[in-house]
């Protein structure tokens, strides 16, 4: 994909997959629902006791992967490899909320601020800051693999 296919493929509703490093190297594999900071970096939230974020303050590293299709055809995705920097600013783990409530729940309205407000208490958020893109459309290979 072009860059501009990659963002705009980013920006549509998906799961990312986050890989961190447990003590010992293993990897530690979750399902997320992302969203994105002000500045347009790819971000999401979590809880602050969760193991995704005891592997990045020890080790920052982190890959994702967002995936679709049904067949070999359909096939589209995006790898990102670079850091999960962790970030405990308030404002911007509020911010982050809503863009992934925005995105995976509906309009932002002063019932879902309330709800994202009690749910950032025990949260945080990690911006993710990509070192290495890789991509791939099978649509586009036109049937010949």
């Amino acid at each position: 994909m072009t860059g501009d296919e990659v963002d705009a493929y980013l920006r549509g509703r998906h799961t990312l997959a986050v890989a961190t490093h447990r003590p010992g190297g293993r990897i530690h594999l979750v399902a997320m629902w992302y969203g994105f900071f002000p500045d347009g970096t790819l971000g999401f939230w979590t809880y602050g006791k969760s193991q995704k974020i005891a592997n990045l303050r020890r080790d920052p590293r982190m890959t994702g992967l967002v995936e679709t299709g049904e067949t070999y055809d359909q096939l589209r995705g995006v790898e990102l490899s670079g850091r999960g920097v962790v970030v405990d600013d308030r404002d911007l783990v509020l911010g982050m909320g809503e863009s992934v409530w925005e995105r995976y729940t509906g309009p932002v309205d002063d019932a879902a601020r309330g709800a994202v407000a009690y749910a950032a208490q025990k949260r945080i958020a990690v911006r993710f800051d990509v070192d290495h893109v890789v991509s791939w459309d099978h649509s586009k290979l036109g049937g010949a693999y």
